[in-house]
């Protein structure tokens, strides 16, 4: 089984916190993990926006942790999944960049990991899981 992480799960893992998200990580092996290129630009974001003290320790912590999660490149059985979810719920206001990652997700068979489960409701095909809901 696959597992595509959303951002805020990565954002999670680098903080070492919480503890039930870096366990479930830690039970995977690596290339069972992934993150969508969408996913590596959004926390790419997240260090640029870093104060200049802040920024080389948010840069190490990115390079650490792509070294153990492969960033998969947005293709074009990836872009055909996207007009199948855009389309879906084309009547609803979504994140355009969480529908690049729920098709990214399903283009490569993943289930996506998030902590934000109703930004992911009713894509078709897309499994969701939390991994950071309480046991």
């Amino acid at each position: 089984m696959a597992y595509l992480l959303d951002t805020n799960i990565c954002i999670h893992l680098m903080q070492v916190h919480p503890p039930q998200v870096v366990e479930r990580f830690r039970q995977l092996k690596v290339g069972e993990v992934l993150m969508s290129v969408v996913t590596y630009a959004e926390l790419r974001h997240g260090v640029e926006r870093c104060t200049p003290g802040n920024k080389e320790a948010a840069e190490q912590a990115l390079g650490r942790f792509v070294a153990r999660v492969p960033v998969l490149p947005f293709d074009k059985r990836a872009a055909e999944s996207y007009g199948l979810i855009a389309a879906a719920v084309r009547d609803r206001r979504r994140d355009a960049l969480d529908r690049l990652i729920a098709a990214h997700a399903v283009s490569v068979g993943a289930v996506l990991v998030t902590n934000n489960e109703a930004d992911f409701r009713n894509y078709p095909r897309l499994v969701v899981e939390n991994w950071a809901r309480p046991v």
